[in-house]
């Protein structure tokens, strides 16, 4: 007598998430839909943001003897990690939990029940959506917007405009080039970061197919798929790019100093500035935040208006809005490192010579405040109010002992749980550098487990430690002042042992995080 095969039984299981596709969509109808199919056992709406058990998981699979899941929803597979792990509990196939993905069938179209209920009975019946739906073909502008012009930024842009197509490219800073024109060198291969941006933002403040909008942010995103509708925020830059020829005679009259963004403070800019003279547009801009004739409304100075010799400077400009069509929609809004201040043991803030990764880039970078120089920062009063300033001189003398502190904010449950990827590797890096300005210098590194994830990262790790640097295995605990140095207490897991640095210099190796900015931009090209 032949074996009767299984008798199939599933259950679908409805995950939503908080991305606004699904506002409007009924969901209920769906649901209604899925309990009709052949073979269905259960239906389940999980709600949203939901983190379901993977034993409770289980025994559910165990009791109605579920043969196969589907996890159906606007973003389903961040949830097949929990499932698959429940089915195998179960004593089930892990290859039978598949995916209902409304975002990817075209939740955002007119036709959203439509094409989920399909996605729901394809995943049922086994079969890919593809090959039973002829996909809904929309006609597409051809001019794309690029929201962020860092390295990816520009180099996307490039790409895109090389091929024929008008590019706008959108840069809330007065000029492009994003984080990496605050570096020095990259790693492993230690190139000049410069030498690698600067040529290619050239190339894009020249292409006739891109329209660099700097100083600029993405207000709204309107439209349907194919032509978007975006509005774009231009503040007043106060300066024309086309008629300043940087002759720098406005900021040398300038008399108000704020601290430089681009320096990460270390040092101060006047209100009328350039970030860098190799800033794109090669222009200055007016902050309007510190000028004294915007906070007064033209009552006090206009200093720099009457110095420049081409009439470029306009202090009375408005910001304006300005509304584009676009296709397609490249979001490369770049990162933020986190704030090592909200770590108090490394006493970042508190004590002068405890600097994050972008400030030593900076203080090392042959540009930088001190050509290069890496010297230590004096306490200095100022004479009128007498309060302690913190100075980088260029006659300072420089750190005899170094530190740099891996994962300062990452791997940490109190703060950003994940790894951030890059910060073992410039870690390295700074080591490295600090060896080569400094051969006489001590020099140590703090890290948990080294993340050396690319083509010649290991044998860069390999290479500082022949150069003489101290690699120690533990997390730091403490970063206090003794007797006017630095002492940095943590732990050395290899000799299981609590040890003690004495110290000029500390550097953080901060984590990554998303842009400012980054969660009400997610929700406004949340219809793209």
């Amino acid at each position: 007598m032949a074996s009767l095969a299984p008798t199939k039984k599933i259950g679908i299981f409805f995950a939503r998430a908080d991305t606004g596709r699904l506002d409007g969509f009924n969901l209920a109808q769906v649901m209604e839909y899925a309990r009709d199919l052949p073979a269905v056992e259960l239906v389940r709406d999980l709600g949203l943001d939901a983190r379901p058990d993977p034993d409770n998981l289980a025994e559910e699979i165990r009791r109605l003897e579920l043969s196969e899941i589907v996890i159906a929803g606007d973003s389903p597979g961040s949830h097949k990690p929990v499932f698959t792990r429940a089915m195998a509990m179960a004593g089930g196939n892990t290859d039978r939990v598949s995916l209902a993905s409304f975002g990817e069938v075209g939740s955002a179209s007119d036709k959203a029940e439509g094409a989920a209920l399909a996605a729901v009975a394809c995943a049922v019946q086994g079969v890919p959506f593809g090959l039973a739906v002829t996909p809904v073909r929309v006609p597409v502008h051809p001019d794309t917007l690029v929201i962020g012009a860092g390295v990816a930024g520009i180099e996307t842009s490039l790409r895109i405009a090389s091929a024929g197509h008008k590019v706008h490219l959108v840069e809330r800073a007065a000029t492009i080039g994003g984080h990496m024109a605050m570096f020095d060198k990259t790693f492993p291969t230690l190139d000049c970061a410069a030498c690698i941006l600067t040529p290619k933002m050239v190339s894009a403040g020249q292409h006739e197919n891109i329209d660099i909008l700097n100083f600029s942010e993405v207000q709204d995103v309107a439209g349907v798929p194919g032509e978007y509708k975006v509005r774009v925020l231009r503040r007043a830059r106060r300066v024309d790019p086309a008629a300043c020829v940087a002759c720098h005679a406005c900021r040398d009259v300038c008399p108000v100093r704020v601290p430089s963004e681009f320096d990460e403070g270390i040092v101060e800019r006047k209100a009328i500035y350039m970030a860098f003279p190799q800033a794109i547009p090669n222009s200055y801009v007016v902050d309007g935040e510190n000028c004294l004739w915007v906070k007064s409304e033209g009552k006090k100075c206009g200093a720099c208006v009457k110095s420049c010799p081409k009439d470029a400077i306009h202090l009375d400009e408005e910001p304006c809005s300005e509304e584009l069509t676009v296709g397609n929609i490249v979001v490369a809004t770049g990162f933020d490192t986190f704030d090592a201040e909200l770590i108090e043991r490394y006493s970042y803030g508190k004590l002068p010579n405890v600097l994050t990764a972008l400030e030593f880039e900076r203080l090392t970078n042959a540009s930088g405040p001190t050509g290069g120089r890496i010297v230590t920062r004096t306490v200095q009063r100022k004479r009128k109010t007498r309060e302690e300033e913190w100075v980088f001189d260029t006659d300072a003398p420089a750190p005899r002992s170094v530190a740099i502190i891996h994962c300062v904010g990452s791997r940490d449950q109190n703060h950003n749980s994940y790894c951030s990827r890059v910060c073992c590797m410039y870690s390295l890096k700074f080591a490295h550098l600090v060896k080569e300005k400094l051969p006489d210098a001590a020099c140590y590194q703090f890290y948990i487990d080294m993340r050396a994830f690319g083509k010649g990262y290991e044998e860069f790790f390999e290479r500082i430690k022949d150069e003489g640097v101290f690699v120690v295995r533990g997390r730091s605990a403490q970063v206090d002042s003794r007797e006017g140095r630095m002492v940095i207490r943590g732990e050395y897991i290899v000799h299981d042992r609590i040890m003690e640095f004495t110290l000029d210099m500390v550097l953080l190796g901060a984590g990554l995080g998303p842009a400012r900015g980054t969660r009400r931009l997610a929700k406004g090209v949340a219809i793209a």
